[in-house]
């Protein structure tokens, strides 16, 4: 198997490298653009589908690979491949719509839906355990299971939207992500959760040579959505036996993202305005205001995604042990540096640094004590 990672990874790349150029041929032709505005970075038209170049890559990639795979798969393991490759098509081609028509928010939506049930009803992909910190595994029950899978992948389907604001940060945070699961993966003996996270890498990286700054391709909804989906389903399922979730890890693998959006909720909401509206206070923004450059700031958010990729791995590996006290430390931590990092960076607003402020006062009251020594 360890051959076949290594020849799926290299072939999986070398197709991203040479489709790529082809996309962006076939983006200008069909008039597949993306048409600067005042809430985007680049300031010339640029070629949408990019995902169609990572899909391509890796499905090719693994069309190749697949008579060489051993018949070690369960048909559970199967019907996860299975549900993987309808799903992601699926997803693929809403998104491939919406970068040339831009459809509305809520055909999208329904479809996202649609696709999630087909993967939870078609395939019978669900939570059936949860290993919850500081309790034991525990059966989930179904009325519970269903609507919380669903839940999970659209939700996580349209993460990686949420970043794709500068050029090979979406791209970047996703390879980091799901390099983070390839380790857990190798771990814990899954094979073929290791195997799909090679060749999803190959494609993404192969795709981020072209799309790292300055970018001649974006991947659009095309690709956001496709791996949104992709670390849907591989976040969602344990790494050991695959119906089995860690009820921390996957929200970690997700953490630049999801505290990303947590963090614009609050903004919002503290500064009265919908939930929903557009603003220019995301992560990224908020590093190029503080004088960051494009490269760097992109930079910047890949250490903070690595960061919690070696979280994750933390906790993971802890509750293989049931080291509850591990998971407790990387919570702790986790929240500690959000929060530091948050009111540094200005997410929540310029004026509101509560921890910060703390610290401030307790740092002037030791002062004074020590000076009237």
């Amino acid at each position: 198997m360890w051959m076949i990672y290594i020849i799926g990874f290299i072939i999986s790349l070398g197709l991203a490298l040479g489709l790529t150029p082809l996309v962006k041929k076939f983006a200008f032709a069909v008039g597949a653009v993306d048409v600067p505005n005042a809430r985007k970075v680049h300031t010339r038209i640029m070629p949408r589908l990019g995902g169609l170049g990572i899909f391509a890559s890796f499905i090719i990639a693994m069309l190749l690979l697949f008579p060489f795979i051993p018949e070690i798969f369960t048909l559970r393991e199967v019907n996860f491949i299975k549900a993987f490759l309808v799903g992601g098509s699926i997803t693929v081609l809403l998104g491939a719509l919406d970068d040339r028509f831009d459809l509305p928010a809520k055909l999208k939506f329904l479809v996202q839906i649609a696709t999630a049930c087909i993967v939870v009803f078609g395939f019978d992909i669900r939570i059936e355990f949860a290993n919850i910190p500081f309790h034991s595994y525990a059966a989930v029950e179904t009325w519970i299971a269903i609507p919380f899978t669903i839940l999970w992948i659209v939700g996580v389907t349209n993460a990686i939207n949420l970043i794709d604001g500068l050029d090979g940060l979406a791209a970047g945070v996703s390879a980091i992500a799901i390099g983070t699961i390839a380790v857990m993966a190798f771990v814990m003996g899954n094979v073929m959760v290791a195997l799909l996270c090679l060749l999803l890498l190959g494609s993404i990286l192969g795709f981020l040579f072209f799309n790292f700054h300055p970018a001649k391709i974006f991947m659009g909804d095309s690709g956001a959505l496709f791996l949104g989906f992709c670390l849907a389903l591989l976040s969602l399922l344990g790494f050991k036996q695959v119906a089995i979730v860690s009820f921390l890890t996957p929200l970690i693998l997700i953490g630049v993202p999801l505290s990303d959006t947590m963090f614009a909720i609050v903004r919002r909401w503290m500064q009265k305005k919908p939930i929903f509206s557009p603003d220019k206070g995301h992560l990224h923004h908020c590093l190029r205001e503080l004088g960051f450059s494009h490269r760097q700031t992109v930079l910047i958010i890949y250490g903070i995604a690595a960061f919690f990729g070696v979280l994750a791995v933390i906790q993971s590996s802890a509750a293989m042990y049931n080291a509850n006290w591990v998971t407790f430390v990387v919570i702790c931590v986790m929240v500690f540096f959000l929060q530091i990092g948050a009111e540094i960076i200005g997410l929540i607003g310029k004026t509101k640094r509560p921890v910060l402020d703390f610290f401030g006062r307790l740092r002037m009251k030791v002062g004074e004590e020590r000076g009237s020594k």
